[in-house]
């Protein structure tokens, strides 16, 4: 079942409220009784697990270091093809 945000606009009490999809939305608030109790809007939370996302597939914990050359070696330059 979700978790509902709610908040009054008469005395300011927020609560997470867990109900079913299918449930009428409160109206009435449990601390002061008024009829301004309201779902609030939140972000949904979710966690992508398995293989096929990017955040599991592409991390770049792995990369190989570039490697470091000499101060006495000659820099390699490739010639073009003919």
């Amino acid at each position: 079942m979700p978790i509902y945000a709610y908040a009054c606009a008469a005395c300011g009490l927020q609560k997470d409220v867990m109900q079913k999809m299918s449930d009428a939305p409160l109206t009435v608030c449990p601390e002061c009784g008024a009829e301004s109790f309201s779902k609030q809007l939140t972000a949904a939370g979710f966690q992508l697990k398995g293989n096929g996302y990017y955040v599991t597939d592409f991390k770049g914990g792995n990369k190989l270091a570039p490697k470091v050359e000499s101060a006495g070696s000659a820099p390699v330059v490739a010639s073009p093809k003919v």
